[in-house]
């Protein structure tokens, strides 16, 4: 069995769900591989305004705003011990015009939206069957899938994550190194209100930041040693929830930890391009680096919008080679530099070495009381280089075009 297709996307996760829905929102007939997760994820993201607009573009941010609340204000406190210690920074979003940054939005909610509208639209054919090999020509890339399916498509677009298979197939390679740190992610419930406000803790082992969820509720990235994972997994739950209020220092006032914890070990990666013959990575196939500073998906949903553009501006999946070229030159500052100041944040705020942290603590001061240098930050932290006009109105959940 043999399918033509005018992209393939690898990968059914939340930058797979979304790169098939760009490009079925061109009128490409879209190859969908996308094998079911292997668990829930119990995380959740916050999407800043250029991917909630980029969302709503392809008609899925409607459905999944009631279960987000909005971003208005982050602060970072330094809740280490040490000498050097950092002065609380405030970000608010009105200081660069904008009603709030973004949304934080729980990741399992997103998922299933995404899916259901990839499962709408009849320009895209989903294949669940996982990625065996693949093969490049100058005209085509051919894809056997586990099952003996054969796919071949104009272009393709790698979103299978930091394992990539087609990554693998199509020869790109990849820098990885791993922190001494594992994220433990829950969800609690809690007294105050938290006004729309995301507190990052500077601590020892790392950042312990909580993000708002609807009404009295937030989700929590919790920073911690490795050694030290199964003692707090098996904490009782009451011991547990005055843990989280207290190295909150009770701003939330009492704290209820809902549900389960999962624990994900801390690590980058950066690949030594960012495509290939006609083949272009997007999200973590591409970068990947601990939770901080809201980069993450943000960064994946930024290389679709350019992978597709470049698509469009070539003249389409058939000049991929085009796009490919054109992709690799774009995104190479804006992965590289975030994945470099992530790395570099994270270091700072592990390193005992007292030269380290008075540089962390002098630069947050700086930023703490100089306003125009904290607006600059915030501008660059949102959407550099980022024009409205990066993607054209979006299809409805057919893949029927509108608004043209």
């Amino acid at each position: 069995m043999q399918d033509h297709f005018d992209i393939a996307v690898v990968g059914g996760g939340l930058a797979g769900s979304v790169a098939a829905l760009a490009a079925a929102a061109e009128g490409w007939r879209v190859a969908f591989i996308a094998p079911k997760p292997p668990r829930q994820d119990g995380r959740t993201t916050a999407l800043l305004s250029e991917s909630v607009a980029y969302l709503s573009s392809l008609g899925v941010w409607d459905g999944v705003k009631p279960s987000s609340a909005p971003l208005r204000t982050m602060r970072i406190l330094d809740g280490t011990t040490r000498l050097l210690r950092s002065p609380p920074v405030s970000f608010r979003s009105t200081d660069i015009g904008l009603e709030a940054f973004g949304y934080n939005i729980p990741n399992q909610p997103l998922f299933d939206a995404l899916q259901a509208a990839t499962a709408q639209s009849n320009l895209i054919e989903r294949f669940e069957s996982p990625l065996q090999s693949a093969e490049q020509s100058a005209d085509s890339i051919d894809l056997l899938l586990e099952d003996g399916t054969r796919v071949t498509a104009l272009a393709a677009l790698a979103a299978d994550g930091r394992g990539s298979k087609l990554r693998q197939e199509i020869g790109i390679g990849v820098r990885t190194w791993s922190y001494p740190q594992t994220a433990l992610v829950l969800n609690f419930s809690h007294g105050k209100p938290h006004a729309d406000t995301s507190t990052e803790f500077h601590t020892e082992e790392g950042p312990f930041t909580q993000v708002p969820l609807p009404g009295n509720r937030s989700s929590l990235v919790w920073a911690v040693k490795p050694e030290r994972v199964d003692a707090i997994l098996a904490m009782p739950r009451e011991a547990l929830n005055l843990e989280v209020e207290s190295r909150m220092s009770s701003i939330l006032s009492k704290v209820e930890v809902e549900g389960d914890i999962q624990a994900w070990p801390l690590s980058s990666l950066i690949a030594n391009r960012f495509g290939a013959g006609r083949t272009m990575l997007v999200g973590e196939t591409g970068h990947g680096f601990p939770p901080i500073g809201a980069q993450g998906l943000n960064l994946g949903l930024r290389d679709i919008m350019e992978a597709i553009r470049a698509l469009r501006d070539a003249g389409g999946p058939l000049k991929a080679p085009q796009a490919v070229s054109a992709f690799n030159r774009k995104r190479l500052v804006d992965i590289a530099s975030r994945t470099a100041g992530v790395d570099l944040l994270n270091r700072a705020l592990l390193s005992p070495f007292l030269p380290v942290q008075a540089l962390r603590a002098g630069g947050l001061a700086v930023l703490s009381a100089i306003p125009p240098l904290r607006n600059l930050a915030m501008r660059e932290g949102m959407t550099p280089g980022w024009r409205k006009d990066w993607f054209r109105p979006a299809g409805d959940a057919s893949g029927k075009q509108v608004g043209r």
